[in-house]
């Protein structure tokens, strides 16, 4: 019993950095770091001015900070609500939706992700990259990884440019120069290597200082990315009419920036009751979410399942126009057999979003993408096939 406990204690971390993402993100951190500290030591040595020592001190800081946080990010974790959870006040959970995996309710401003497999408090994304959800425990700790790796890559970028220029230079600086220029030498290995690295630095610059700029526009705006699409929707709903819907997290920039970094990288709150402003409740938000799931129940419709579809993320088989079509989201694809019913809530071109209908009610819910070619729309009283109506 005890060994069991051992390896599980040994192998439940290790299977959290053992993927494409965090793996991806730590061979890309250690190639720039040994390059840069490899053409540093040749372009401004640190043992022969101050400059130099202050120049691969300051991008070494940045090189461990960046590791550290994107550790902390992956094992820290989001913050999941307990199995079974409820509120507690019972008449509050009539204002809360209710998750069957997790067997619980879902908290104000929780989400349950599929990877993750749990309810996720203040879910703002899962991100491959740390092979984790970023939510309200760790939302501090990704952002200082995005922010320091983008500061590292951006030094990274100027030295290895530098380096490049004077080691392809570098018989010009020995006939012409003043000899006292520093005399970067790279091989053909080391300068392909170089290259590379360089082509890596500049591409975190630019793909993680967008998604920096991202986080810090959801921090100063106390408002997640999937609260972003719920905003969206409400603002969406209430068109033409007087009302207005008020975001009820928005504290003022000041008051959100701090409810997420500070100098203990520990975020305000315990994740489950937040501060709101003037006019809101604790659940407004989460009575505009079961608005909006009534409002798209309603827009339902049902289908019926014509020929047989694999699930396929690249479904050759279904033609070349839903290949080339498809949905630009990773949400996933479901199985479907002919004469399977499916509700269908989304509509694209090629493409359908829906619920398939089982018999058994205990089973998972079966939520995703598929063909539009594989249904057709069918009546609801009478089960007879009826005219395809295209939906945006």
């Amino acid at each position: 019993m005890n060994v069991t406990i051992a390896l599980t204690m040994f192998w439940v971390p290790v299977r959290r950095i053992c993927h494409w993402g965090p793996l991806t993100a730590l061979g890309i951190i250690k190639c720039v770091t040994f390059m840069t500290v490899h053409c540093s030591s040749m372009w401004w040595p640190p043992t022969d001015t101050i400059g130099g020592c202050l120049n691969s001190g300051i991008f070494l800081v940045f090189s461990l900070l960046t590791l550290y946080n994107f550790l902390n990010a992956i094992y820290e974790g989001p913050g999941y609500l307990p199995l079974h959870w409820r509120p507690e006040k019972e008449e509050a959970e009539e204002f809360l939706q209710y998750c069957n995996t997790c067997e619980g309710y879902k908290a104000p401003r929780s989400h349950h992700c599929r990877k993750c497999k749990r309810c996720v408090m203040k879910m703002d994304h899962h991100c491959p990259w740390i092979n984790n959800c970023v939510g309200h425990l760790n939302h501090t700790h990704f952002t200082l990884f995005l922010f320091f790796a983008v500061c590292g890559c951006l030094q990274a970028s100027v030295v290895l440019s530098c380096s490049l220029y004077r080691a392809i230079n570098r018989v010009w600086y020995l006939y012409y120069g003043t000899g006292h220029e520093p005399i970067v030498y790279l091989s053909m290995s080391t300068l392909a290597f170089c290259v590379f690295c360089l082509g890596l630095s500049i591409g975190v610059v630019l793909a993680v200082g967008m998604l920096l700029y991202f986080q810090m526009r959801a921090i100063l705006r106390n408002q997640t990315g999937i609260e972003d699409w719920i905003v969206e929707k409400a603002k969406h709903r209430r068109l033409g009419s007087d009302s207005v819907f008020i975001y009820p997290y928005n504290l003022g920039w000041k008051k959100n920036f701090i409810q997420v970094i500070n100098l203990s990288c520990t975020p305000a709150g315990d994740g489950i009751e937040w501060p709101v402003c003037a006019g809101c409740d604790q659940y407004s938000l989460t009575r505009e979410q079961q608005e909006q799931k009534a409002e798209k129940r309603v827009r339902a419709r049902p289908y019926q399942a014509i020929s047989d579809y694999s699930g396929s993320w690249v479904p050759i088989t279904q033609g070349w126009r839903v290949l080339c079509h498809p949905p630009f989201t990773d949400e996933p694809r479901i199985r479907l057999h002919r004469g399977d019913n499916v509700m269908v809530t989304r509509w694209r071109r090629y493409w359908l979003f829906g619920e398939r209908l089982l018999n058994d009610e205990t089973a998972p819910r079966q939520r995703g993408w598929f063909p539009r070619r594989c249904v057709v729309e069918v009546d609801g009283g009478s089960g007879e096939p009826v005219p395809d109506r295209k939906r945006k």
